[in-house]
């Protein structure tokens, strides 16, 4: 069962508690065994004598067994909760660290609201049965068969009854359970899809108001959410079908008991003490196969996360750390593509194809291209976003797929073509890559990146708050704080994935010309759309169709390079500035 081999290995730390548990709970389970016979014992020996003096030791004997009872359930629950927790984090952290390794194939392979799915609910489905296990587990076997062992102890002929109970009991809870599994499956994918749709409506909002399509996308999330909800009904009838047979079971199995105990006290077989201590043992029995039932209820949705779950953890991401990684690089960031080549699996056509490509320290390389031509694919590659499937990518002549993953992330910087800021301030987000950054560091950051008039003039300057991908700040004011996250971390190699759209043409000039005096020594890969950002680059890289078409700078390649004539002519206010 992937369940139990998901949680196996995951309980093996907590050995300790473990055994503390079993004693906890065979401890309670005796407690509880103890009670019927001991109230036999008041009734045959002190009630039906008149003994008030047994009455009140029995009675005394009985409190305090089930004050023992008590006790040993209460750190039962607290010590089932404490591992199930410990567990269930645990579990959270391999989900986190599998879904950090996953590179971008993986990613939209599985789909970010399935991602956010299998790391919350499917594991809070696992930490809810475990805790069910560990505190049932022991308990309800001990139950059962402790009640039919003290049952034949006080009569054979009465304890076939209990004997009967209990196979047909499980028989008709287990043909329900077995009809539960598939919709417990078709519930978490259901819930994947309204994660997905919601999460769309939410960061599209703008896009959904912009193109009056609010009728259409309430359409859209509530057909997922009934097809969520028809699911949950479907085995929310099941479920509710279980309860009432396992109460019609204990019903008649109680008026059995009671007329078959009633002619055995009248034969003088059985004392009228032993009968009371037979309906406890019935009623221990039921609770422990409602125990089982309850645990069983659960089982069907804990099985189906687990196996979402136990997915997600054995994908190997594409991207695998080298086993005997390079920790240092002997150059000063000299980037060399050499016959690089890339296609996503499954395609027909590669995205990129034989792209040779040398950047140098001191030096900006520039990329240009139509949309679709593989710019960004490329940019992607040096840092190991993505792996080159033919060629290879050098940084100082090693090749990137055999250097530590830290050396990688301080050598290279890349601001992309999405700027993303995370929940915090401004300060926090541009400490993200070197968290040691000095105030002056982050102002002089900012100056370059021409984001320091904007900050000033917040209340709180480098303490102003920042939403959630920044959504309280402009496509601009991203770009540049985004730019000014890479200069704060001073990596040896610059990856600017045309990172300057949504700024204006003044800005923009201003701020290429403060990034040639602060990346004067560094290596310089710039990818944009605007001939305008790319034109004084000491090299310019044309793309097509994934296929380098041209190399050169703009007054070479406007000679030699129709693709570039073509693109510089799509943009007369750039033709006019050459």
């Amino acid at each position: 069962m992937t369940l139990l081999r998901l949680l196996a290995g995951r309980l093996r730390p907590h050995r300790a508690p473990l055994a503390l548990l079993v004693v906890l709970q065979l401890l309670q389970s005796l407690a509880s065994l103890t009670l019927p016979a001991l109230n036999a014992g008041v009734i045959d020996e002190g009630v039906l004598r008149g003994d008030t003096g047994r009455i009140l030791s029995g009675g005394a004997v009985m409190a305090g067994v089930t004050l023992l009872q008590a006790a040993a359930a209460v750190a039962v629950t607290f010590t089932a909760a404490r591992i199930a927790l410990a567990v269930a984090r645990d579990l959270r952290s391999e989900v986190f660290r599998r879904i950090q390794d996953f590179s971008a194939l993986e990613r939209g392979r599985f789909g970010t609201a399935s991602l956010i799915t299998r790391a919350t609910n499917d594991v809070q489905q696992i930490q809810t049965f475990t805790v069910l296990v560990l505190t049932l587990l022991v308990a309800a076997p001990l139950l059962c068969a402790g009640g039919l062992a003290m049952a034949l102890r006080q009569d054979v002929s009465l304890a076939l009854v209990l004997l009967l109970f209990v196979p047909v009991m499980t028989l008709a809870v287990g043909a329900v359970v077995l009809r539960m599994r598939p919709h417990f499956r078709g519930m978490q994918d259901h819930l994947d899809r309204v994660t997905r749709v919601l999460r769309e409506q939410i960061t599209g909002v703008r896009v959904v108001r912009a193109f009056v399509r609010d009728r259409h996308e309430r359409a859209r999330f509530a057909a997922a959410n009934d097809a969520l909800l028809d699911t949950g009904l479907r085995a929310g009838r099941l479920q509710a079908v279980m309860y009432p047979v396992v109460l019609l079971i204990w019903e008649a199995t109680t008026i059995v008991l009671i007329w078959a105990g009633a002619h055995r006290i009248d034969s003088g077989a059985v004392r009228a003490g032993a009968l009371v201590a037979f309906l406890g043992y019935l009623l221990q029995t039921a609770m422990s196969v409602m125990m089982a039932l309850f645990l069983l209820m659960h089982l069907p949705r804990a099985e189906a996360g687990a196996a979402r779950v136990r997915e997600l953890l054995g994908t190997v991401p594409a991207l695998t750390p080298p086993a005997d990684p390079v920790r240092t690089l002997p150059g000063a960031g000299r980037l060399t593509l050499e016959d690089v080549g890339f296609r996503y699996p499954g395609a027909e056509e590669p995205v990129l194809s034989g792209v040779t490509l040398h950047a140098a320290p001191g030096e900006t390389t520039a990329i240009i291209g139509s949309t679709g031509s593989g710019k960004s694919t490329l940019l992607g590659l040096v840092p190991r976003l993505l792996d080159a499937t033919d060629g290879r990518v050098l940084l100082d002549g090693t090749d990137v797929r055999t250097l530590d993953p830290a050396l990688t992330a301080a050598t290279v910087g890349l601001v992309p073509q999405k700027p993303y800021l995370f929940t915090g301030t401004i300060a926090t987000n541009l400490r993200y890559g070197r968290p040691d950054a000095t105030d002056d560091e982050l102002w002089h950051a900012l100056e370059t990146a021409q984001a320091a008039d904007f900050v000033r003039a917040l209340d709180d300057g480098l303490d102003a708050p920042v939403s959630q991908g920044g959504a309280n700040l402009s496509g601009g004011q991203r770009q540049r704080l985004a730019i000014a996250r890479v200069l704060v971390a001073r990596p040896r190699v610059y990856l600017f994935d045309d990172s300057f759209s949504a700024l204006d043409n003044a800005t923009d000039a201003r701020l290429r010309a403060a990034l040639r005096r602060e990346t004067a020594g560094a290596t310089v890969l710039l990818v944009a759309q605007r001939v305008s950002t790319i034109r004084h680059a000491d090299r310019i890289v044309v793309l097509d169709r994934g296929r380098a078409v041209g190399t050169g700078t703009h007054d070479e390649l406007l000679a030699t390079s129709p693709t570039y004539r073509e693109i510089v002519r799509s943009q007369p206010t750039e033709e006019a500035a050459a």
